[in-house]
């Protein structure tokens, strides 16, 4: 059986990249690949590797079960979410989140610039937050601490970061029927802040 044509792409994170509560066609990772494709630019729909609730040792475990995964001409990261929420450390995450970015690195055969980081959006804005009691502010807090990490370590490592915090604190509304997660129309705009950087990276 011939393989299928095009470049291959990796996605890597949680409930933010495998697009819980809204059908598989309008995950991000799917959304970009699709975006490029109408760009003329041959890029496969994604290995996604991701589930709810996930936090990055949990993410690096999956990958461990998922291996060989051989190279990939584009690789995106986005996790924490669930560190934060679990209430773990800023330090741990630190830790955790830069061997998964080496890891990332690894898989795209040890090219930086053919990755991308994306950050955590801020869950602090949603309906569900509310529901939860949670104060809000101190969740946006956290997630821009947790933010700040990741974009430290990916700029260490000439990894560009794509900052979609803000579009979530935006269009807080724009939720699935959970009241927490992003509905198809964020998706879309994440897909939007993603799509000149993954072109980028695969001109290179």
């Amino acid at each position: 059986m011939a393989k299928p044509a095009g470049m291959r792409y990796l996605a890597l994170g949680d409930s933010y990249t495998i697009g819980e509560g809204v059908d598989a066609s309008l995950r991000w990772p799917v959304q970009l690949a699709r975006a490029l494709r109408e760009e003329q630019i041959a890029l496969r729909d994604p290995r996604i590797i991701a589930t709810t609730g996930w936090t990055t040792d949990e993410l690096n475990s999956a990958i461990d079960v998922a291996e060989p995964l051989g190279h990939w001409d584009l690789v995106s990261l986005l996790i924490g979410v669930n560190n934060q929420y679990r209430g773990r450390t800023v330090t741990d995450y630190r830790s955790e989140f830069r061997a998964l970015l080496a890891r990332a690195i690894g898989f795209a055969n040890g090219r930086a610039d053919r990755v991308f980081v994306v950050s955590i959006p801020d869950w602090g804005v949603t309906p569900f937050a509310k529901t939860e009691a949670r104060d809000r502010v101190n969740v946006s807090a956290e997630i821009d601490a947790f933010n700040a990490v990741a974009r430290e370590i990916a700029q260490a490592h000439g990894v560009v970061f794509v900052d979609i915090t803000p579009a979530s604190r935006a269009n807080a509304a724009q939720v699935a029927e959970d009241g927490l997660h992003p509905d198809g129309a964020m998706y879309t705009t994440w897909t939007q802040l993603a799509l000149p950087v993954a072109r980028k990276l695969l001109a290179q």
